[in-house]
Order: structure tokens, then C-alpha cells, then sequence
């Protein structure tokens, strides 16, 4: 039955790719496509939660392997990516609840999305980020855990900037996505560093021999998905990108940044749980992080005044709590932890609209006198600790200032030295290949041949550069003589044929009498 896991993750990216497809080709547009845009989204993550359900049945009755494997992915040198799914343990559990979480956030889009525009932009994005997320959480190997982290990433980009018109919208998406490039610098470092100290990503590799590296060594790895896993879960100094993420509509904040996605982080590090037991620095880190930020998002949240930042500041001061805990060696309660703020915060969001239409009128309860006569740490809170500011002074504007003096010296002091631009340079030494190739020259050593990869990654990649080359060498190396050349002169003859033509006083007077014609049906 294992094989059957696969489904979880592919029912919705099947849907999202038929919707997304008949949309583009306009055979589902409009309102009167809504029905039909409903019934694929909702079947498709209704077989991908039975499937969930039915597994975890029998998972609990009979037991399965721990992970199965659907083939090899990418070989390279000694190093072999399997695409492997695991089909027992927390994974198919929290597989399950988020399939039945985007279940339900779906069927209440319905009617939340009913009549607005880009209905089925929004629910092609959500069926992608319902695959990305499930193979997030189900892949036994970094590799396809860190793809599902990235497509989930691009897709609450797109519905942070949902309504894009808005400048509004737009820049929070762009700052939401640029700040979790962070934490995918820390994710990519760390399965690096795996594949050269283990030969392997996989998760049951690294977590196995975590024991026998050094410290040193299993402190820089656990560091790598730290890093990762408090971007994602918005934990200090990465904790406001959150609060910006709430300009997209309401059922995407509820799945996103309160049920699924926020809880990435805390799953990566209970994922790499035994790593994380061998490095005693990063479980202090995660704890002392995770106690920063519970404790700034509790006090920048008693002074927020809409119910949707209320909730998001709630919702990084519960997760800053589940770091502490897996800090502190209290795994499983982190663990149901998870699994219960996933449900309570999905549901809170999901009704925060119906909450605001029922108070109308009603003031926002005031915070308490003592905390109130604390003029700066009162408006400290308001400012939400002038982080923001703080990050852009301290990290972005430096980096623009380095990329500006890179530039300049790139430009006034490297190209002059050797003589000549960069684009000169590149095209001089694709010449040089080509004329190497064209007297018989092999340019490809027996020690290089091992960047020619195997597998279906490989294979696109094989296929992909062979295309390019192939267009390289004929329309760009081979086109300065003849193929360029000769089409340019075809166009230039049909050019002057067609200005003859244009200057023939038959066809000159005819173009006269048409425009007369057109001019004389306007007032």
C-alpha cells in the first residue's frame, strides 16, 4: 500500500495544472467557470486526504515501512538523489491534518471567493501549494523537502500580492519572499554540507550519522536548517515579514501563515530531531530564539488593533513557544503542539471576518494602566520594535552600497584592464569553442565527464543544454555568416517590395480613398 503515497502530493498538482491550464486557454473563465474550477480542487484534495486517512489506518493496524523509494532522480559522480516519500511516522500524520486542513479552507473558499476576481488564479495557486506543502512534509530526502519549501515560498508570494494592482499588496509579497531567501541560503548550506560529510540527503542518513560526526561539524548542520526553519516560521529577527503576509485574502491566511506553512519550520527541526540531540549549541540556540520571539510577539500583540495582526502576533509567539520546547528536549509535546495550533489558528483566521461584521462598533479592549504609563515601551510595542528599520540599516543597505562598489569596479577597473567588456569576452571564447569543435578538438576530459548526469534530472538538464547549444551554434556562431545573414536579407527584400508597392500612385490613391472614407463616418 506504501506506493499509494505518491497520491497525497500529486492529486493537487494535477488539479492545479488543469486549472491553471484551462484557464490560460479560457474554457474555464468567469463565473460561470467557478463551479467547475471548485469540483476539480476539491476532488482532487478529497482522494489526496482519503488516501492520508486510509494510509494512517493502516499504518496503525499493520504497520508499513518506514519510507518507499519511486526510482532514482539524479545520479552524479558517488552521489545518487532517490525520490523517496516516507509512508509511517509524524510525517503521514501531519501529511494527513494538512490535507484535511486545505479540505476544509478550500470548501470555504467557495463561497468567501465567489465573484472576485482571479477565482481561479487563486485556487490553481492553492492547489499548487497544497502539492508543495504535502511533498514538504512526506519526502524521506532534503532535496525534495527543499523543493516543496521553495514552490510553497513562490505561491505565498503570489497570494500575499493577490489583489497586485495595490502597491500595498505588491511590496509585502516582495518583502515576505526576499526575507525567506534568507532562511533558503541556511536550507542549501545545510544539505552541502550533508551530501559532502554523508554522500547522502537523506533524511534517515542524516539523522543516522549525525552520531558520527563531530560536533563542530553536527553544530554547522543543525545551524543550516535552524537558520532555515526561523525564516519560515517567522521567529527573530524574521518575525515582521508575518504580519505583512496578511494582505492576501483571508482563506490563504488561514492556510498559509496560520494551519500549514508557518509550521514548516518547527516540522524541519522535529524532522532532524536526533541531528539536532547531537549539536547541544543549536538546540541552546533554538531555545533562546525561540523564547526572543514568543516573548517580542506578546508584547508588540497588546497593542494591535485590527484582528488579523492580533492573530499573527498570536500566531509567532505560539511558534517561537514550540522552538523553546524543542530546545528544551520536549519533542512529542512540540510535536502536539503543531498539530493543535494548526487546527485552533486555521479556524481563528478562517472566522476573523465574521468576528469583525458581529462587533461593529465595539471598541478594541484597552491594554492595562501599568503597562499603558510606559510611554517608550508604548510606543516601542506600536512600532513593533523598530525591527524593520533596524534589519534594512543593518543588512540591506550595506548590500546595496558593496553591490554598487562591485559594480563600479567591475566596470571602470576590470573590463579596462583586460580591454575590452564582458560580453565581448564571452562571445570570443564561444567562437573559440566553436572553431575548436569544428577542427575535431574533444573539449571534454574523461575527468570532467562526471557533470554528465544520470537520472531524470539529468536527462532534462542533458536535453535542455543540447537545445541550447544547438541554437547557440546555429543562429548566433553559424548565423554571423549564414543563417542571420540570409534572414535578414529575405526580410530586407520583402521591406523594399513592400515600400514599392506602397509608393505605386494606384495603391497610393487607393490608400487616400480608404482613409477619406474612415474620416468621413466621424462627427
Amino acid at each position: 500500500m506504501a506506493i499509494w503515497t505518491i497520491l497525497i502530493p500529486l492529486l493537487p498538482l494535477l488539479a492545479a495544472m488543469l486549472i491553471g491550464g484551462l484557464n490560460f486557454f479560457k474554457i474555464l473563465d468567469g463565473e460561470a467557470g467557478e463551479k467547475y474550477t471548485a469540483r476539480i480542487a476539491l476532488t482532487a484534495i478529497g482522494f489526496s486526504a482519503a488516501v492520508g486517512l486510509g494510509l494512517l489506518g493502516a499504518n496503525w493496524f499493520a504497520g508499513m515501512d518506514e519510507a518507499y523509494s519511486y526510482g532514482n532522480w539524479l545520479s552524479c559522480g558517488g552521489l545518487a538523489v532517490d525520490f523517496k516519500l516516507m509512508t509511517s511516522g509524524f510525517n503521514l500524520t501531519l501529511a494527513s491534518l494538512f490535507t484535511l486542513l486545505l479540505l476544509i479552507v478550500m470548501r470555504f473558499s467557495v463561497n468567501y471567493m465567489h465573484r472576485e476576481a482571479g477565482f481561479h488564479r487563486f485556487f490553481f495557486i492553492l492547489n499548487l501549494f497544497a502539492a508543495a506543502m504535502l511533498l514538504l512534509v512526506l519526502s524521506a530526502n532534503a532535496v525534495f523537502t527543499f523543493m516543496g519549501w521553495e514552490v510553497a515560498g513562490v505561491c505565498s508570494y503570489w497570494l500575499i500580492a493577490y489583489v497586485y494592482d495595490r502597491p500595498v499588496a505588491a511590496q509585502n509579497a516582495t518583502r515576505a519572499f526576499v526575507t525567506n531567501r534568507v532562511g533558503d541560503g541556511g536550507f542549501i548550506l545545510a544539505i552541502s554540507m550533508a551530501l559532502f560529510w554523508l554522500g547522502s540527503a537523506d533524511w534517515q542518513v542524516i539523522n543516522t550519522g549525525a552520531a558520527d560526526l563531530t560536533q563542530m561539524d553536527a553544530t554547522l548542520l543543525a545551524l543550516g536548517f535552524a537558520l532555515a526553519a526561523f525564516a519560515k516560521s517567522a521567529q527573530f529577527p524574521f518575525t515582521p515579514w508575518l504580519a505583512r503576509a496578511v494582505e492576501g485574502p483571508t482563506p490563504s491566511s488561514a492556510v498559509f501563515y496560520g494551519g500549514v506553512m508557518t509550521h514548516a519550520g518547527v516540522f524541519l527541526i522535529i524532522q532532524s530531531r536526533p541531528l539536532f540531540e547531537q549539536a547541544p549549541l543549536a538546540m541552546l540556540v533554538l531555545a533562546l530564539v525561540g523564547a526572543l520571539t514568543a516573548f517580542c510577539s506578546y508584547w508588540v500583540g497588546l497593542t494591535q488593533t485590527d484582528i488579523k495582526s492580533s492573530q499573527i502576533f498570536a500566531t509567532s509567539a505560539q511558534l517561537g513557544l514550540m522552538f523553546v520546547e524543542c530546545g528544551l528536549d520536549f519533542w512529542n509535546l512540540a510535536a502536539w503542539h503543531l498539530c493543535a495550533h494548526a487546527v485552533v489558528r486555521s479556524y481563528l483566521l478562517l472566522i476573523a471576518p465574521s468576528i469583525l461584521y458581529n462587533t461593529q462598533g465595539r471598541p478594541t479592549k484597552s491594554i492595562s494602566p501599568t503597562f499603558a504609563n510606559f510611554r517608550w515601551v508604548f510606543m516601542a510595542s506600536l512600532q513593533r520594535g523598530w525591527l524593520e528599520p533596524a534589519l534594512d540599516w543593518a543588512l540591506v543597505k550595506p548590500i546595496q552600497q558593496l553591490a554598487k562598489d562591485m559594480r563600479y569596479f567591475d566596470e571602470h577597473i576590470v573590463d579596462s584592464a583586460l580591454g575590452a567588456p564582458a560580453p565581448a569576452i564571452k562571445a570570443i571564447a564561444s567562437l573559440a569553442q566553436w572553431e575548436e569543435q569544428k577542427m575535431g578538438a574533444n573539449l571534454i576530459s574523461e575527468e570532467d565527464r562526471f557533470a554528465l548526469g544520470s537520472g531524470l534530472a539529468g536527462k532534462l538538464a542533458e536535453w535542455v543544454a543540447a537545445l541550447l547549444h544547438w541554437f547557440e551554434f546555429r543562429f548566433i556562431l553559424r548565423g554571423v555568416g549564414r543563417d542571420s545573414i540570409r534572414l535578414g536579407r529575405h526580410l530586407g527584400r520583402a521591406a523594399i517590395r513592400f515600400e514599392r508597392l506602397l509608393l505605386n500612385p494606384s495603391y497610393l490613391a487607393l490608400f487616400v480613398l480608404i482613409t477619406l472614407v474612415v474620416a468621413r463616418g466621424y462627427p
